[in-house]
C-alpha cells in the first residue's frame, strides 16, 4: 500500500512539473493538462506580436510625397431625376342636402326635438331655424351629409311618429365652388 502512495506521489510530482494533472471521477481516472497562457512568452513575461509584413518590403508609390492623392471615377453614370410617388387623385364624397318639407300638420316642439335626435350636428337654435324656413319657403336645408349618412337621416326622419317630410337633394355645382 505504501509503495501505491509513493507512486502517487511522483505522478502527482510529475504531473505538476508539466503541467499535466489526473483526476479521478467515478468512471476512472483521467488525465488532463492545464494549457499555458498565450501572452507569455518562453520567459513567462508578455510576448511581443510579430510583424505580418516583413521589414523592407516594397510598395507601390502612386504620388510624391506631400502631394495630394487624385480620386477618379472613370465610368460616371448618369443620373435621372429622382421618381416621385403621384399622389392618388382622391375625389371627396358627393355630398346630399337634407331637406325638411314644410306642413301646417308639423308639431313644433316634437319636430325640433326629433332633429336634434337625429342629426347629429344639429342644436335646438339651429333645429327652430330650420323649422320656420321650411314653414315660410316650403322647405329648408338641415345640413350637407355624404349619401349613406343623408339617406339614413331622411328614412329616420320619415319613420317618426307623426311622420316628419323630408327630401334629399343633391348639392349643386355652385354651391360646392363657394
Amino acid at each position: 500500500m505504501t509503495n501505491y502512495r509513493i507512486a502517487l506521489f511522483c505522478v502527482v510530482t510529475l504531473s505538476m512539473k508539466y503541467c499535466q494533472g489526473f483526476s479521478t471521477t467515478p468512471f476512472g481516472t483521467k488525465r488532463y493538462t492545464h494549457p499555458k497562457p498565450l501572452f507569455l512568452g518562453p520567459s513567462g513575461g508578455a510576448s511581443i506580436a510579430k510583424p505580418k509584413v516583413e521589414i523592407g518590403q516594397k510598395t507601390a508609390v502612386t504620388h510624391k510625397v506631400g502631394e495630394k492623392s487624385k480620386t477618379s471615377n472613370k465610368n460616371r453614370v448618369q443620373t435621372d431625376e429622382p421618381i416621385t410617388r403621384k399622389e392618388p387623385n382622391i375625389e371627396d364624397a358627393p355630398m346630399y342636402k337634407v331637406m325638411l318639407l314644410g306642413d301646417e300638420e308639423y308639431d313644433q316642439a316634437h319636430t325640433i326635438q326629433r332633429m336634434c335626435e337625429i342629426l347629429e350636428d344639429m342644436d335646438e337654435s339651429k333645429a327652430a331655424i330650420v323649422f320656420t324656413g321650411a314653414q315660410q319657403s316650403g322647405k329648408a336645408m338641415c345640413g350637407k351629409y355624404p349619401l349613406e349618412h343623408a339617406e339614413l337621416y331622411v328614412e329616420q326622419l320619415l319613420r317618426s311618429d307623426p311622420m316628419i317630410f323630408c327630401d334629399l337633394e343633391e348639392e349643386d355645382k355652385i354651391d360646392k365652388q363657394k
